[in-house]
């Protein structure tokens, strides 16, 4: 209470004030104590893709770095250690290893049938799950079919069906925009309370591109932060006592736009949202990559307050919120919260250290479907005459990237014969998969002379996309390359020392090399777009583009292969929105990989050479990251190992002089 001021107050207080006065502060001081204090523990797996034992099919071999059957051993720790808690998915489950594919494409899922990824799920009381985006890869139907298997409910409240008619306001969402969930939880005295707690899941609304040809006409999405405004609302008249959000979203701190990919910052200035379990950045939440991040916390796992965490990729960690509550008269708030994360090993140098073990029981589960994948990825298709590998191939033409883009080059030449495209010349596009980053020392393509198996070719092209054709002029070709240039950082050839030469924040995969034309990259220019496709500058890296010795001008036109991702937006490339495509292919752009492996027998994959940089001068020492497997591939290429880098990596200097 507020004291007043000697002019204000009675020289003498009476004693029924007096009472009054003690009387109230008692009954304070009672309420106080009537509320009892009680911890919570949230717990959160996130981009598992298939990751399910602790297995690399591409290597053939055990791995200590991946798979829910580790996490299973986290999360009985972590839950042995508190009295209350909860379990959720936060999407990307299906896809993403050759064990998915081999679900979807080879052996598919019977009616009633358990797929392996609820096999081993439901041994792990899930509370709830969300729906991520590559959910959504292998069609609608498939999708539907799979998640009839898990025993926990599924929330996602941005995605609808359509109907018939043109009214929005009466579509249906495809899963429960929000979940609540009925739970007893008992407090650090002993009573035991009821609570009512709110889940909500959202996806990135770039599903309907980068899924285009399986929901289009079917579904429509919103915006993220829209429908946690719309919904969250609801769900505390509904009764919700706390709300944790399931956002397949990463964070950046970018201001809002409508239908953002990343949109988690923006979430956590959604009023009512108490604890957000994220994913879909491959990344640690948490942890020292986020230093400088706008109003976060990272030493409390927090960001503007609201505790969060996103726990890596493939079961590398498990998230963990921990929230403190108190509950009086039914009355539950939320007194502090701290989000964390719990690895499945540890780096020792260039060696990683396993923290646990996998659980048996998820190994056995799935045992069988297992082992035919791994039988199933064992199969052959052709041989190599050539090493193949993608240690360098962000910054030099590449074999990896090559193999890939002549067999697309070769299988539209095929197609388009006798049709109104015959005779147009034909380019092709391909981006480096796995080139280290975030992934780690040992993301990368490694396959020697010799036979080819199917795990090769799902090791040379990892995604599901489907071959797309897109008819361009030579100015959007060029504008095509101008965003692929973004890889690079800007070098200052007159500066002394060491530069590193990639800006690790743009995405691999949206470094795309065309085949079929010659350029080079000129990195002392900056960079024409962001990451995001947007101009920032007016100068042009890409010099010297050619077609048959021949300089391309907008008058030219061509047909270019690549995939569905990137011919309908994926990677906010100009020119590439869907309205350029002229051929939606039937096939894979991997099971285009292994026919054409399949035809030609046996393949020499070294690169052409059609790209390069332009000449640097100047006494800057460019330098790159990446395996310290790769030195002997280095010295073929010219570059010289510099020294070991963190996470197991190793720097090279490149020569661009």
């Amino acid at each position: 209470m507020k004291s007043m001021s000697p002019a204000a107050s009675p020289a003498v207080a009476s004693p029924i004030a007096v009472f009054a006065l003690l009387g109230f502060a008692l009954i304070a001081a009672g309420a106080a104590e009537a509320a009892d204090k009680v911890k919570l523990r949230l717990m959160e797996t996130a981009d598992i893709h298939m990751h399910i034992v602790d297995y690399d099919y591409y290597r053939d071999s055990q791995s200590d770095t991946v798979g829910l059957a580790k996490v299973s051993s986290l999360v009985k720790a972590a839950r042995a250690e508190v009295k209350n808690s909860l379990f959720f998915d936060n999407g990307d489950l299906i896809q993403g290893n050759p064990l998915g594919d081999y679900m979807a494409q080879r052996r598919g899922l019977k009616a009633g049938e358990t797929h392996p990824i609820y096999k081993a799920m439901n041994l792990l009381d899930y509370d709830a799950g969300n729906i991520g985006n590559h959910e959504f890869n292998y069609g609608l139907d498939f999708l539907m079919k799979t998640i009839a298997g898990a025993d926990f409910p599924y929330t996602l409240s941005n995605v609808y069906l359509l109907d018939d008619d043109s009214d929005p306001d009466n579509d249906k969402p495809l899963f429960t925009p929000y979940l609540i969930l009925d739970r007893e939880l008992e407090a650090e005295g002993g009573a035991r309370h009821a609570i009512k707690v709110g889940v909500i899941g959202f996806t990135p609304p770039q599903i309907m591109l980068w899924d285009k040809t399986n929901l289009e006409g079917r579904l429509r999405v919103e915006d993220i932060v829209d429908s946690a405004e719309k919904y969250i609302p609801q769900m505390r008249a509904a009764g919700a006592d706390i709300v944790v959000a399931l956002p397949h979203s990463s964070i950046s701190p970018n201001p809002r736009k409508a239908m953002a990919e990343n949109a988690v910052y923006h979430l956590t200035e959604v009023e009512g949202i108490d604890a957000i379990l994220f994913g879909h950045g491959h990344s640690e939440f948490p942890s020292a990559k986020f230093e400088g991040f706008p109003n976060a916390d990272l030493a409390k796992g927090t960001v503007n307050g609201v505790p969060a965490v996103m726990p890596g990729f493939w079961g590398s960690h498990l998230g963990v919120v921990d929230l403190d509550l108190e509950v009086a008269d039914g009355r539950w708030s939320v007194v502090d919260g701290r989000g964390s994360l719990r690895a499945i090993y540890k780096r020792e140098g260039r060696k990683r250290i396993p923290l646990v073990e996998a659980d048996k029981a998820i190994v056995d589960a799935v045992r069988e479907e297992h082992q035919a994948t791994i039988d199933y990825m064992n199969e052959g298709v052709g041989e190599t005459t050539a090493a193949i590998n993608s240690y360098f191939a962000l910054v030099a033409d590449d074999p990896s990237i090559q193999i890939v883009t002549n067999a697309q080059k070769w299988y539209v030449e095929k197609i388009v014969q006798g049709t109104e495209y015959e005779g147009i010349p034909i380019l092709s596009a391909g981006a480096p998969f796995k080139a280290g980053g975030r992934q780690g020392a040992d993301y990368y393509t490694v396959l020697e002379p010799g036979d080819i198996a199917l795990k090769n070719v799902a090791d040379l092209y990892i995604y599901p996309n489907t071959l797309r054709v897109v008819k361009l002029n030579g100015t959007e070709v060029r504008e095509w390359l101008e965003m692929s240039a973004g890889q690079f950082n800007r070098i200052d050839p007159t500066a002394a020392g060491e530069q590193e030469l990639v800006n690790t924040s743009f995405p691999s995969y949206n470094f795309d090399v065309i085949d079929g034309v010659t350029y080079q990259i000129d990195v002392t220019k900056p960079a024409r777009y962001n990451k995001d496709g947007e101009i920032v500058s007016q100068d042009h890296r890409i010099v010297g583009l050619t077609f048959e010795d021949k300089p391309v001008t907008e008058e030219m036109e061509f047909l270019v292969a690549t995939n569905n991702y990137r011919a309908g937006g994926g990677g906010n490339f100009p020119g590439l929105d869907g309205a350029s495509i002229i051929i939606e292919a039937p096939d894979e752009n991997r099971t285009v990989l292994a026919n054409y492996i399949f035809d030609q027998k046996a393949i020499n994959p070294a690169a052409d050479n059609n790209w390069s940089f332009a000449p640097l001068g100047g006494e800057a020492k460019v330098t790159f990251t990446s395996s310290p497997a790769a030195r002997e591939a280095a010295e073929e290429l010219g570059f010289t190992l510099l020294g070991d880098a963190e996470g197991g990596f190793a720097i090279y200097v490149i020569d661009l002089e």
